[in-house]
């Protein structure tokens, strides 16, 4: 696939923050659900975001759609600065992107057809006449391997699988440049997700759209994306090609991640980690991992690592180990290891 080298979509340092209280009498707290994250996408390229849920991956794709405005940092798309929601210019941007939802009968009205969904898009932006849309409904649901009958069908008489190549029709209506997708095939049968993803990848070979692929199935995402990018607590931590970060990751929390995939020829036990996530209201000093690595060093407890390219290859780490700024394991507690 030929990939655009113009990026479509650039995001830089997005920190999206939300205020909390702890208990009924408790003070006020601010999670911040992502924290300065930057991300680069290029027309007919998928990036993959990964991670663990509650790391900030949907509030991410939130904000690259502008359906969340960032505190700070910004998005560009197709070198146009987001503008405020709601506005004509919003509007006219938003018509050039898509969301694909990760409960396709969630993401339905349960109360109308396919067929009068599917045409939504196209009425709210003005596409065509009401003579035209049927023709354009017909032909986006052959697109996605659904009959023309189906326009009449209602969400419930249809599979899951169905349901959501409906719910992918709808987001192509517009014939958009990005769609971001938000955990398409988790609430899917294992059965029906090859599938789905085939129907993906398909569409973009057609279609030239980029994708934001956000999923913790880290199969689905080597096989989808031509970049991934590992979230932890509300920032990218690595990011390059599958290949690289998926065979041989590089910061220690990727690596534990593409650990727990079974794989008949890898050496090595299971990482498993000790503990949880801290809690986002009250993060660690230093690296937000460092509780949790059994390579952290006394420097990771002390200052953030910065996301930046590594000497020895083409990807992005946010790791004083993996940088080889510090030796590993400078009398910090480590990790207990599972045989695989």
């Amino acid at each position: 696939m030929s990939v655009n080298d113009e990026p479509l979509l650039h995001a830089q340092d997005l920190v999206r923050r939300y205020a909390m209280r702890r208990g009924m009498f408790g003070r006020p707290a601010e999670v911040r659900a992502v924290d300065g994250v930057s991300l680069t996408l290029r027309r007919g390229q998928t990036l993959g975001l990964v991670g663990e849920s509650g790391c900030g991956k949907s509030t991410t794709g939130r904000m690259v759609l502008g359906l969340e405005v960032p505190d700070s940092g910004g998005v560009a798309f197709a070198n146009e600065r987001m503008p405020a929601p709601g506005t004509p210019a919003w509007r006219r941007l938003r018509a050039r992107m898509a969301m694909v939802y990760q409960d396709p009968l969630g993401a339905l009205d349960r109360r109308l057809d396919i067929g009068t969904q599917v045409a939504e898009p196209l009425e709210i932006h003005g596409i065509g006449t009401r003579a035209d849309r049927p023709v354009r409904v017909t032909a986006l649901l052959r697109s996605v391997g659904l009959r023309p009958d189906h326009a009449r069908s209602f969400p419930h008489e249809l599979s899951g699988g169905q349901r959501q190549r409906a719910v992918l029709a709808r987001a192509l209506a517009t014939s958009p440049d990005l769609l971001v997708c938000d955990e398409p095939i988790s609430a899917l049968d294992v059965s029906i997700q090859a599938q789905v993803m085939n129907l993906l990848a398909e569409v973009q070979a057609r279609t030239g759209v980029a994708m934001l692929f956000i999923s913790h199935d880290l199969r689905a995402v080597r096989q989808m994306s031509h970049r991934v990018a590992v979230m932890y607590l509300g920032r990218v931590v690595e990011e390059g090609e599958p290949d690289d970060v998926l065979h041989a990751p590089a910061h220690p929390y990727a690596q534990a991640l593409v650990s727990a995939i079974p794989h008949p020829g890898r050496r090595g036990g299971r990482i498993v980690l000790k503990g949880d996530p801290p809690n986002p209201a009250a993060r660690p000093p230093g690296c937000a991992f460092h509780p949790r690595c059994a390579l952290a060093a006394a420097l990771c407890a002390r200052e953030v690592p910065v996301l930046k390219p590594r000497a020895s290859d083409r990807r992005l780490v946010a790791c004083h180990v993996a940088q080889g700024e510090v030796a590993p394991g400078a009398g910090l507690p480590q990790p207990a290891m599972e045989a695989a």
